[in-house]
């Protein structure tokens, strides 16, 4: 019988609340909500205590990261050195390929990733253990207003405020994008993570004042297929940057670590 996972969570904003929630409500077989790391006070209602980030690596076995991309920069490596596991939902931070290797000799905790917003992940993974995919590309749309970033010059925040129709914002590989939108392209680097390439996945970012839904296209093809996913969903109310089913991906990942059996993971 496995051993409950001691969870302490990082971040209480749109995507911690759902996953620290259904983990006090005991959601999650084999695993217990233990702490929440937060640089801001939690406010009444929250289901475990908040501690700092060193006591949390004392009394967890596993740290659940749902805060951006610079917890994992800033704690990655430690949290591993511990001894203590890492579920990261900052996939885009794993574009820092020398990150990446520190993260994966760090140990004797162990990294992992959930895909988040877009599917298809499982199945490029088998593909590439065929061979190399000859182009892989992803077209992400979403509001204007959650692409909008401080690189941005005057003409190109003119052009997302007064669109009236999709609007290319940048185009680029999965090794550039996430780090020019930390918040809003995740998805690249789930992807570039299940292909094994940076560079082979070319990322196109839409702003569309239209688009009710977060929109994820990834078309790949190679010598043995073609595929091609399309994701549609309902941004989170609380944070329009991502969507709503981006906690429901972490918890089903924490299901999996937790030891669920009897289903296809």
């Amino acid at each position: 019988m496995n051993a409950t996972r001691k969870v302490g969570l990082v971040g209480w904003g749109a995507i911690g609340r759902v996953v620290g929630t259904a983990l006090a409500e005991h959601r999650v077989p084999g695993a217990e909500l233990v702490c929440v790391v937060d640089n801001r006070p939690l406010g009444e209602g929250a289901p475990a205590p908040q501690l700092s980030f060193d006591e949390a690596l004392e009394r967890c076995d596993l740290i659940v990261e749902a805060a951006g991309q610079g917890v994992v920069r800033e704690w990655g490596e430690r949290v591993l050195a511990s001894g203590t596991d890492l579920l990261i939902a900052s996939t885009g931070a794993l574009t820092d390929e020398e990150l990446a290797e520190r993260l994966l000799a760090a140990g004797p905790g162990r990294v992992y990733f959930t895909g988040g917003a877009v599917g298809g992940l499982d199945l490029l993974q088998a593909v590439r253990a065929l061979g190399p995919l000859d182009e892989v590309r992803l077209t992400t749309t979403k509001l204007p207003a959650t692409l909008e970033q401080p690189w941005m010059d005057d003409e190109l925040l003119s052009r997302l405020r007064t669109a009236t129709g999709p609007v290319e914002v940048l185009a680029g590989t999965a090794r550039d994008i996430p780090v020019r939108f930390p918040k809003s392209t995740n998805v690249a680097a789930s992807v570039a993570l299940a292909v094994g390439d940076l560079d082979t996945v070319r990322v196109q970012v839409v702003a569309d004042p239209g688009a009710h839904h977060t929109r994820h296209v990834v078309e790949a093809s190679g010598p043995h297929g073609a595929y091609r996913f399309e994701v549609a969903h309902l941004p989170d109310p609380g944070n329009p940057a991502t969507s709503q089913v981006v906690p429901y991906a972490v918890l089903r990942s924490l299901a999996a670590l937790a030891g669920r059996t009897g289903q296809i993971l």
